[in-house]
């Protein structure tokens, strides 16, 4: 044994009985064989097996979501108050159910496809890609006997982060531009999507025509719009604001009725903005339910600031509504001169306080004026975004 550690290794080994030369399966063909055998045997149980890997899709559980209470303030299941109950961002079929204690249930479903047609995933939610913004959220609108109006979608998106104009992110001096009045005249509605800037927000009359037309373009061209509501003046019925006017002596009920009935006509629109109505927002008790609703339905409420003894401000923090007073009205004066003096004193406000509201109707004067200062304006380092993101957003609930 001293002499065989100076062997190589292998040699002048002793055999062992019942081997008379080397194997004809060496130990390492032996494993792989095995292993390879054993590869086959599992696919094909995974194949065959009712729990295999195969391809047909997946269908998940049903799951029951309990949500908090609703409050008296808001019934979750009842038609008209903000809740959606049409199919979420996810695909799912949602089905809502009132307990005895005033709790949804909801249940979640799967959705399912027909395999044609692209999947898109959404990374922000803010802001609307310019292919598909001439159309509607379908997740942010709830069909009504007057016809479809916002509502906030079930993942939490609202309606004025959806259409609202996406902006730089820049810490520089902004300022938004309301031209109004739009959907009145056909020649005058045509002439302010085509010359306007995208960048200038436009807000439609309530009781305009081919409205639906005519926000489909404006989006096309790349504008936030508004929508236009009427209310009570001092000297009503004097001086009648037209249809869907929300008046002091009707009804809380009567009120949001006329609302909704506005709101139904367009789609697409982060928010509401009054034409008139002096008397109605100096009336806490005729605005809050409306500055209530409006924020419940994910829009912010623009005051034109028309009125000095207007509550919106008030009234919004108490019910967190998102709000925004302008600061500026443009086209007092009706001419171009005029309208571009207000425009660099509305630039002055803005680099004082770092963002400034400016608004006007949709004149030829108006849009002239308008359109040449907001060709300047960015070589001053003003940057002009829609009124949505000069608001004062309350945080999402």
């Amino acid at each position: 044994m001293g002499t065989d550690i100076h062997a190589p290794l292998g040699q002048d080994r002793k055999a062992r009985p019942g081997r008379t030369g080397p194997s004809r399966f060496p130990a390492g063909r032996v494993v792989s064989a095995l292993a390879v055998a054993g590869l086959i045997g599992l696919s094909g149980w995974t194949a065959l097996a009712p729990s295999g890997l195969r391809t047909e899709p997946f269908v998940a559980p049903a799951e029951t979501i309990e949500t908090a209470d609703a409050g008296p303030d808001r019934k979750a299941a009842e038609p008209g108050d903000g809740v959606r109950r049409a199919n979420g961002l996810s695909g799912a079929r949602v089905e809502e159910t009132v307990t005895d204690d005033g709790s949804v249930v909801r249940k979640y479903a799967p959705g399912t496809r027909d395999g044609t047609g692209p999947i898109i995933l959404e990374a922000n939610r803010v802001g609307q890609d310019a292919r598909s913004a001439a159309f509607p959220n379908e997740d942010l609108l709830e069909d009504t006997s007057d016809g479809k109006i916002p509502v906030i979608g079930l993942d939490g998106t609202r309606p004025m982060d959806q259409y609202a104009r996406p902006w730089s992110g820049a810490r520089g001096t902004r300022i938004a531009i309301v031209v109004g009045g739009l959907g009145l005249s056909q020649t005058g509605t045509q002439r302010a999507i085509r010359e306007l800037p995208g960048e200038v927000t436009l807000a439609f009359a309530a009781s305009g025509n081919s409205l639906q037309r005519w926000m489909q373009e404006a989006r096309r061209a790349g504008h936030e719009i508004l929508l236009q509501v009427p209310l009570e003046p001092f000297d009503y019925p004097q001086n009648d604001p037209g249809p869907y006017t929300l008046r002091t002596d009707m009804s809380e009920a009567q009120n949001l009725a006329e609302l909704h009935r506005a709101m139904a006509r367009i789609t697409n629109y982060t928010g509401i903005v009054n034409f008139m109505g002096g008397r109605f927002l100096s009336s806490a008790d005729a605005l809050e339910p409306v500055m209530r609703d409006v924020a419940s339905r994910g829009l912010l409420f623009l005051d034109d600031a028309s009125s000095a003894q207007s509550l919106s401000g008030t009234i919004a923090g108490a019910v967190s509504a998102p709000h925004a007073f302008a600061d500026l009205q443009l086209d007092a004066d009706l001419s171009r001169t005029a309208v571009l003096k207000k425009l660099d004193e509305l630039e002055r406000i803005a680099r004082r306080n770092g963002t400034a509201i400016g608004i006007a109707s949709a004149f030829d004067e108006s849009v002239d004026a308008i359109r040449e200062w907001c060709e300047e304006a960015g070589t001053r380092g003003i940057e002009i975004v829609g009124v949505a993101s000069l608001a004062d957003i309350p945080a999402k609930r």
